[in-house]
């Protein structure tokens, strides 16, 4: 019993207190020598060596609990710091207490060594302090992608009620977290003839499935959104526990795909018109050269000259229209001051070669301030817009008429253009900017003429509308900002305090 005592890996002591607090050591084990690093006969006999081995952070603590152990006459069990050889130690100490007669009291402890049951807590705490850490560090860089994520993006609870909104969802929709916050995220964006989609796309979700579609939402002030929605399960222990649904904002897109079909349409229709009015005239001038060349053709050559200009004219009015169609289109907005009197002069003077134009009569009052703008594209919506009234005027009436009104102010240029011509059926007016449209046989015109005339208004920023009544004529309204402060940038003349 005495060697299994003295071996085993904890060191037992006994000592007793007497009344005045005096402790004599009774008994200590050979193992108590190798756990606190000094010698057995000292640990009996010196009582100051306790001070020499505890570490001096942990030496108050320890006799602090020591003293209210003696005077208590309670159990003792605490861990302390010690120093061997250098070396910081742990030992865990325990003791029991146990009165005696004459007032004094037993103690029964143990001393066990800890080092390394404290080294692997110490580094089970770092290491749970560097997971705490580097969580802390996912969540905080999770949060900061999920704020900053250029997309609108939402957190679902599994019944579908909002738990969180990005700044980019904000934004795009206009509704705060707290506004939206454990209520259904159905009844704010989804339009009432979508209701069943947004259901049945919630479903399908939490359901583990992952979702695309092209649909349509609602921003807080009621406008419909094309928005490419992605719904994606939340998934803990392979159940669905929230559902993330993300929208990417489609709208400009899907407006550029569509104007790039009527675009590409109005292409395909403009190859195919060109090829043709091409090839007529030319056809013509073929089939008129072939005519001459006949053995025993005896007309006049004369004849087919003129036919032959007439065509080639044809032609190269109908080319002039072409490319002021595509200089519309490629050409940056220039502006300055805009003449309109000179316009007007100088396009009717161009035009004089109509037939029917020198028999006009022109109506024309310009009023208001200075007006700036592309005179190129101005002069192009005249020349377009006179050379029609000329074509379509009545033939059968000596008194043909065209007014054109312009009043311009800080703001716009109202144009007001009317002619008494042949007017433009009801049913027609719809469809006359259309490219290649024309609305009458009366002349043999490119068909482009108004399409020229509504792009070059657009590209101005400005508004074209149209009135007419069969067999009465046509009034045209249009209106353009006067882009008079851009060019001047005027800057108001500062005050002088002093002047009275």
């Amino acid at each position: 019993m005495h060697d299994l005592i003295q071996n085993l890996p904890v060191a037992i002591y006994e000592s007793t207190v007497s009344p005045d607090g005096t402790v004599t050591i009774d008994f200590i084990s050979e193992s108590c020598s190798r756990i606190l690093g000094a010698p057995r006969e000292a640990l009996i006999s010196d009582r100051e060596i306790y001070k020499k081995i505890i570490h001096p952070e942990d030496l108050p603590l320890f006799q602090t609990r020591l003293n209210v152990s003696h005077a208590d006459g309670v159990d003792l069990d605490t861990q302390l710091r010690i120093i061997v050889n250098g070396e910081v130690r742990w030992i865990e100490v325990t003791s029991n207490h146990q009165a005696l007669p004459n007032g004094s009291f037993k103690r029964r402890g143990v001393i066990q060594d800890i080092t390394q049951r404290k080294n692997r807590h110490e580094e089970e705490l770092l290491r749970y302090r560097s997971l705490e850490s580097r969580s802390k560090k996912n969540e905080t860089l999770l949060e900061q992608l999920f704020q900053t994520i250029p997309m609108a993006v939402v957190l679902l609870t599994g019944n579908g009620r909002v738990s969180q909104v990005n700044k980019g969802f904000e934004e795009m929709f206009g509704y705060t977290l707290e506004e939206l916050k454990d209520k259904s995220i159905n009844d704010f964006i989804v339009p009432e003839e979508l209701a069943h989609e947004g259901i049945d796309l919630h479903n399908v979700v939490a359901s583990n499935h992952v979702i695309l579609r092209e649909t349509v939402r609602l921003n807080r002030s009621g406008k419909p959104l094309n928005v490419l929605l992605y719904g994606m399960p939340v998934k803990f222990d392979s159940q669905t526990i929230g559902i993330y649904g993300v929208y990417i904002d489609i709208t400009t897109r899907k407006r550029i795909e569509e104007e790039l079909k009527i675009r590409n349409a109005e292409l395909d229709n403009f190859v195919y018109k060109v090829s043709h009015d091409l090839r007529a005239p030319l056809s013509s001038i073929l089939g008129l050269v072939n005519l001459a060349k006949l053995p025993g053709n005896t007309d006049n050559p004369i004849e087919y000259i003129d036919l032959i200009g007439s065509k080639v004219e044809h032609l190269d009015n109908f080319i002039g229209d072409v490319l002021s169609h595509s200089k519309n289109l490629k050409m940056d907005v220039a502006v300055a001051l805009v003449d309109f009197g000179k316009i007007i002069d100088q396009t009717f003077q161009d035009l004089n070669y109509l037939e029917g134009a020198k028999g006009i009569s022109r109506i024309e009052r310009i009023e208001g301030i200075e007006f700036y703008s592309d005179p190129w594209r101005i002069a192009e919506i005249m020349r377009n817009l006179i050379s029609n009234a000329i074509k379509y005027r009545k033939l059968d009436n000596n008194s043909s008429e065209i007014g054109i009104r312009v009043n311009v102010d800080n703001l716009r240029a109202e144009i007001n253009f009317a002619d008494n011509g042949i007017g433009i059926d009801e049913a027609n007016l719809t469809k006359i900017f259309e490219m290649f449209y024309r609305a009458t046989e009366q002349s043999d015109g490119s068909g482009i003429g108004l399409y020229i005339v509504r792009n070059a208004v657009e590209k101005l920023g400005g508004q074209i509308s149209v009135a007419s009544r069969l067999g009465q004529g046509t009034r045209f309204t249009i209106i353009l900002p006067n882009r008079i402060n851009s060019v001047l940038n005027v800057v108001p003349k500062p005050v002088d305090l002093l002047e009275k």
